[in-house]
């Protein structure tokens, strides 16, 4: 936790000297404790959309022990928007706007970053990130295989803290699911089912149009590809929906169901052995070419079949001696039998980690502690690769084999090739 540079003068220090004689000296409580202003995790918060206010900066400023010293983004107005939205929260001004990431990476009073971008800039800016010290919370998931993979393996060599930032494995009725399967309140797993959101946009061709003024969209762009600018290209997570900067709504909301089912079948820090895909794409003309729906068929080491479909949000697992789920996203908890559902989880039983306060206040106690979050890199890269060889072999249209060790296809260079994305220069990992 490190304090705002200040700059004294001569002249201030003797006046502050006198002042500080003839007036006696009450300070507020606040000054001291936990929560004083030196003992605060100082935080730059980098893409300041919709999410990064609404939920990402907005989580933080709730947080007594979470200063916000910087915000960043490549579109002015959103700058001036989340600086005002912090100056108002604190009642001072002492938040200053970027345009460029890497200005508030070489701040040395910020201690932690929050990354809220498109998917194609959350594995380099992480990495940027911890090399120059930081610790980082960061949107899911990641971008390809290979960048998740150097993501994990860098977050260890320098013992940073990173959080995967979603915020299911905090949601009671999420916990609940996979503490019933793992402590076999099901009896054995056998198979998983889950729902995802369709695509959310109609296919389209690109708008055209000149860059906006005040929004930097080369860098933007960052190390994806060169393009024209469009108007539906980067607003409204439209670029969601372009295999450029993401995966579809498949690998976006596949974070959340999926993370949950990697968790319940206890195949976090692993993955599936074979996957299936069926997806339907937008033909050529559309600026979009994620899939819009689809339905998949994963195979896991201890024979459980995890199916995905697009339709809706939900989940449910499926044991030898019943079954637990939802049907919508929070929405409350269901089973076979009514005896899972007021089934105890005790003492004795599998404990799954979790933090009541969310991904933000997570974050934060594990910065002070040094333990890993709730989503560390290395689940948040098991459960990417889960979504990552699934677009894969969609867009390949044919089963393909994996191996969780090697984290490679067998056999299959056209597939293994596609782990990975060229980078713009003159950006890298």
């Amino acid at each position: 936790m490190t304090s705002r540079t200040t700059r004294f003068t001569r002249r201030s220090i003797l006046k502050g000297a006198a002042a500080a004689l003839a007036t006696p000296t009450i300070l507020p409580a606040s000054v001291f404790g936990a929560n004083a202003p030196s003992q605060r995790v100082t935080l730059g918060c980098i893409g300041m959309g919709l999410h990064g206010i609404g939920w990402n900066l907005r989580g933080f400023l709730k947080l007594d022990d979470a200063q916000v010293l910087a915000v960043c983004d490549v579109m002015k107005s959103r700058t001036e928007n989340a600086s005002t939205m912090v100056h108002k929260a604190y009642g001072n001004e002492d938040c200053d706007a970027y345009a460029d990431w890497r200005d508030v990476l070489a701040r040395r009073d910020i201690d932690a970053v929050m990354i809220s971008t498109p998917d194609h800039w959350h594995v380099p800016m992480s990495l940027a990130a911890i090399r120059a010290g930081k610790d980082v919370c960061c949107e899911k998931p990641t971008y390809t295989i290979e960048q998740g993979r150097v993501l994990s393996d860098t977050v260890n060599k320098h013992k940073a803290v990173f959080q995967t930032s979603t915020e299911d494995r905090s949601i009671p009725v999420y916990h609940r699911m996979a503490q019933l399967v793992r402590n076999g309140r099901i009896g054995r797993l056998q198979s998983i089912h889950v729902t995802l959101p369709t695509g959310s946009v109609k296919p389209q061709p690109p708008n055209f149009a000149p860059v906006p003024d005040g929004f930097d969209y080369d860098m933007w762009l960052g190390p994806a590809p060169a393009a024209p600018y469009a108007t539906n290209r980067c607003g409204n997570q439209e670029w969601r929906n372009i295999f450029d900067y993401s995966g579809g709504k498949f690998s976006d909301w596949g974070m959340h169901q999926v993370d949950t089912a990697q968790w319940a079948n206890d195949t976090e820090r692993s993955g599936p052995l074979e996957v299936t895909g069926e997806g339907e794409f937008p033909d050529e003309s559309s600026l979009y070419n994620t899939a819009m729906e689809y339905k998949l068929h994963y195979k896991y080491a201890n024979g459980v079949d995890l199916h995905i479909e697009s339709g809706g949000t939900s989940l449910r697992f499926e044991g030898t001696d019943g079954w637990v789920g939802n049907e919508g996203w929070r929405k409350p908890l269901k089973a076979s039998s009514q005896k899972i559902l007021d089934s105890v989880i005790g003492p004795d039983d599998i404990q799954l980690f979790t933090c009541a306060g969310g991904e933000h206040r997570n974050f934060l106690d594990c910065f002070r502690s040094r333990k890993a979050p709730y989503f560390p890199a290395e689940v948040g890269h098991r459960c990417a690769t889960v979504l990552h060889i699934g677009n894969i072999s969609m867009r390949l249209g044919r089963k393909l084999q994996w191996n969780p060790d090697k984290e490679e296809f067998i056999d299959d260079s056209q597939a293994n090739a596609m782990r990975s994305q060229p980078m713009r220069e003159p950006w890298t990992l």
